[in-house]
């Protein structure tokens, strides 16, 4: 799958916690093989004017699930999410701790909008898993977590659901992450498909009338049936 050129309509600076709030909802909808999370301090996420979730310091992964997306895709994110080092040690060095390292929270947002692919000036999301499927695979996505890390320490939005995500993006630091099977751009991934079906389509036709002409069995007395005729020649060429 691709790198998406990742584009929040969020400004990821510290302090703009106050300019937050004048921008209109942004839909944040479901339906991902890229997890794409900035580090953060603090976070809360509001659908419909209520708070719904809110984590201290940690992770705020937004996912974005393609219809390519299997349970392999799943868990390989999972153990990224949880060990990559992007915080601090005690002493102060960088890029040294993970999440789990520093018992940090994580919140996580699905957002279909991050399987994107630009057709001319206009958004496609076509390669995006369709939205109740993909609610499946986020719930499993969310108990993977929940699974291998502190369950209390896990939280998530409204899946669906319009929503303001405030964020303090500590550095500001953003990563994208992408799973093994997101090596293949979706354009191509189409092109591919595109090429295949041409393909079956091409297997499946039945031989034209001249065609089973040209490849019937001649008989002996055939003129064109000797091995130095023209006939015999052009017999074998391709259609």
């Amino acid at each position: 799958m691709f790198p998406p050129v990742l584009v929040d309509i969020l400004p990821f600076f510290r302090g703009f916690s106050q300019s937050l709030q004048a921008l209109p909802p942004f839909r944040r909808k479901l339906p991902v093989s890229m997890a794409t999370y900035g580090r953060l301090i603090p976070l809360e996420e509001n659908v419909g004017g209520e708070q719904i979730s809110s984590i201290g310091r940690g992770l705020c992964v937004l996912l974005g699930i393609s219809l390519e997306d299997t349970q392999r895709e799943l868990e390989h994110m999972v153990r990224k999410i949880l060990n990559l080092r992007v915080f601090e040690d005690e002493s102060g060095k960088h890029w040294s701790k993970s999440v789990m390292d520093k018992q940090y929270e994580v919140l996580c947002v699905s957002q279909f909008t991050l399987q994107c692919i630009l057709k001319g000036n206009k958004p496609d999301y076509h390669m995006a898993m369709p939205t109740e499927q993909a609610e499946s695979f986020y719930n499993n996505f969310l108990e993977q977590l929940r699974k291998a890390y502190k369950p209390e320490l896990i939280k998530d939005g409204k899946f669906g659901a319009y929503m303001q995500v405030h964020i303090q993006n500590d550095g500001p630091v953003t990563i994208e992450l992408e799973s093994p099977a997101a090596a293949v751009d979706p354009k191509q991934l189409a092109k591919l498909e595109k090429q295949q079906q041409r393909k079956e389509k091409t297997r499946t036709k039945v031989p034209s009338e001249s065609s089973r002409e040209r490849n019937a069995p001649r008989s002996k007395d055939d003129p064109s049936a000797s091995s130095g005729a023209e006939g015999d020649v052009s017999s074998e060429r391709e259609p």
